[in-house]
């Protein structure tokens, strides 16, 4: 890993790890000491709580990478964004897709109640998957005979959600990928840019189409609802191959959703309240005063830098697991009719 690099991940993965788990020590108290008593106010409280978290990646986009997200749809359906339950069917194009979608949800005010139909391996990642799980994200071992049960028992138990929640579901079941060197260094001719060798094109806006559907629209039936999701993605085939000859999705002028000042104020927050915990602690236990505490320090560095690459390496496309599509397996196209 380049010294550049390090420089950046070291404190920023310090700060996410360590914030991140004093999150979910909040997260396992309020399981145990609350849950119990009133499921209801367990997810309120943890609404709060995640957000804390989470709220540190809106501000990687927001005021870190300073990206800007174009949302293009009706005036009436961003209004009610954020304000009634929603199930999310995502296309999977990028490595950070699922990013924009938080971002979103924090426009939206539902950050912290929006989950996502995911695979098991994301619930052991450190901190954030421990996170999802307190959040009642839906983990599938991606074998329908175990993968029914689960998803019948967990939209029954999202019945009661107290509040707005966004179900996020990725019908296509894997990300898209391409030889991403080549179509950056081919965008960069075609613009009269430097032809990168080693990096991407970096990119500074992600746009984003959002159409909504009532509940009463859907079909009803197995095949039905099989159907209308294969025409759905149609329509989104359709619309991402004009905004790939156009660059547009329609003649509507996106939709501002600002850049808030809250995750600035939550990271901000937390570097104040861990840097002047880790100088008391260093002071306190005299940590550095001995090559055996050097030692101790740096092995953390190190395994803070590891905890980080998985994280990052956990989202990328290339790690994606591919789609195994089994014609005779109809039972699979009843997961949306629940």
């Amino acid at each position: 890993m380049a010294i550049p690099a390090v420089l950046v991940i070291v404190p920023l993965g310090l700060l996410f790890i360590l914030s991140g788990l004093i999150v979910n020590v909040i997260q396992a108290l309020v399981f145990v000491l609350v849950r119990p008593i009133s499921k209801c106010l367990y997810r309120r409280i943890n609404k709060v709580v995640a957000e804390l978290l989470w709220l540190e990646l809106i501000w990687l986009i927001d005021w870190w990478a300073g990206a800007k997200v174009e949302l293009y749809t009706d005036q009436a359906t961003f209004q009610l964004m954020g304000k009634e339950h929603a199930l999310v069917l995502c296309n999977h194009r990028s490595d950070i897709d699922w990013l924009v979608g938080w971002v979103l949800a924090q426009r939206a005010g539902c950050l912290g109640s929006a989950l996502a139909i995911m695979k098991k391996e994301a619930k052991f990642l450190p901190v954030i998957g421990w996170s999802m799980w307190f959040s009642d994200y839906i983990f599938l071992e991606r074998s329908w005979a175990k993968d029914e049960s689960t998803l019948e028992s967990s939209f029954q138990s999202l019945m009661d959600f107290p509040m707005p929640f966004w179900l996020a579901l990725f019908v296509e079941g894997t990300r898209f990928t391409q030889q991403k060197l080549l179509a950056s260094q081919e965008y960069a001719a075609s613009r009269g840019l430097p032809v990168p060798k080693n990096v991407l094109i970096p990119r500074t806006k992600v746009k984003v189409q959002v159409k909504r559907h009532e509940m009463q629209e859907l079909p009803e039936t197995a095949d039905g609802i099989s159907q209308w999701c294969k025409d759905l993605f149609v329509t989104k085939d359709t619309l991402l191959e004009k905004y790939i000859t156009k660059d547009s999705f329609s003649d509507k002028q996106p939709i501002d959703t600002g850049r808030p000042k809250k995750s600035l104020l939550v990271v901000l927050c937390w570097s104040c309240i861990l840097a002047y915990g880790i100088v008391r602690f260093f002071q306190w236990s005299a940590l550095l005063s001995s090559w055996e505490g050097i030692a101790f320090s740096a092995a953390l560095l190190i395994l803070i830098i590891l905890v980080m690459q998985l994280l990052v390496h956990s989202s990328e496309s290339t790690r994606s697991t591919p789609i195994n599509v089994s014609s005779q397996d109809s039972a699979k196209e009843r997961l949306l009719q629940k």
